[in-house]
């Protein structure tokens, strides 16, 4: 059967009619069409080649804390406009019909097989997870609710790095999230930072790098400029595999890669050995 015909069903007319938008997915990498529902049921990984495609922040949520137990903080924060970009408040608002959310990151508290934690989750489907004041201020906020708690604090990262829009404010929420992470790693908490597809620029830079654990996902893009930038500076070819988690794994800069099926219980191992009584499950 030709591949027309699973996607096109014929009208009364005669006139070719597509299935409903979304009803599949093609992958991007090994071009494979699966049903999008069987794609979801398996974390968004493609089942022929592992593929691990982007996560919004309320399926990270719903794959990885105990169920029930994600208590959302900040949903109030919103974006101004210090610059009067043009058309910035508009662009923002669609983000926020889109998504859900009320900024590019999503905070709370919840058990992860049953310990407390915070968590910050960015979604790159909100203005390409774009570092501005509000997600520099919201993950902050975290950093040190976790310090208060005297919880670990885990990050997941997925960002195209500082936001334009907000010029040198968007630049000072490196400094401002290291600073709460440098106080939390005082108290002796823990932070693990998960790094997804793609965590490029500013975020790649400042806390996305600083975890006492750096984890990421398979193929997952990290940096901070581009290949094509750092290419033209060094004069030289880069590898095949650069900016990618395993180059990355190779050369120090990470601890671990964990495929999307065993991230969750990998890392709840992990937060049970830095746990005061926590207990760890071979």
């Amino acid at each position: 059967m030709a591949i027309r015909s699973l996607f096109t069903k014929k009208k009364e007319d005669g006139q070719e009619k597509g299935f409903p938008e979304g009803l599949m997915t093609k992958c991007p990498e090994c071009r494979h069409i699966q049903l999008t529902k069987e794609l979801e049921k398996n974390n968004k990984v493609c089942s022929k080649c592992d593929h691990h495609f982007k996560m919004t922040a309320q399926e990270r949520v719903a794959c990885f804390l105990d169920e029930g137990s994600f208590v959302s903080m900040d949903d109030h924060l919103q974006t101004s406009n210090p610059l009067n970009f043009p058309a910035y408040v508009e662009k923002i608002s669609a983000d926020q019909q889109k998504t859900g959310l009320n900024e590019a990151v999503l905070t709370g508290k919840g058990t992860l097989d049953g310990e407390e934690i915070v968590v910050a989750i960015m979604d790159s489907h909100f203005r390409m997870g774009s570092m501005g004041s509000v997600v520099g201020e919201k993950i902050t906020r975290a950093v040190e609710k976790a310090t208060e708690l005297r919880v670990p604090f885990i990050i997941f990262t997925a960002s195209g790095g500082a936001r334009m829009q907000e010029g040198v404010l968007s630049l000072m929420q490196m400094a401002k999230t290291s600073v709460a992470l440098k106080r939390h790693g005082d108290e002796g908490l823990l932070f693990i930072s998960i790094l997804t597809h793609p965590t490029t620029g500013g975020v790649s830079a400042s806390f996305a790098s600083v975890g006492d654990i750096n984890i990421a996902e398979p193929q997952a893009l990290i940096g901070f400029a581009g290949r094509r930038v750092i290419e033209e500076t060094v004069r030289e070819k880069l590898p095949s595999d650069f900016q990618t988690a395993e180059f990355l794994l190779a050369h120090g800069q990470l601890d671990a890669i964990f495929h999307r099926k065993d991230l969750r219980n990998q890392v709840a191992v992990l937060v049970k050995m830095h746990t005061k009584g926590g207990v760890q499950h071979v």
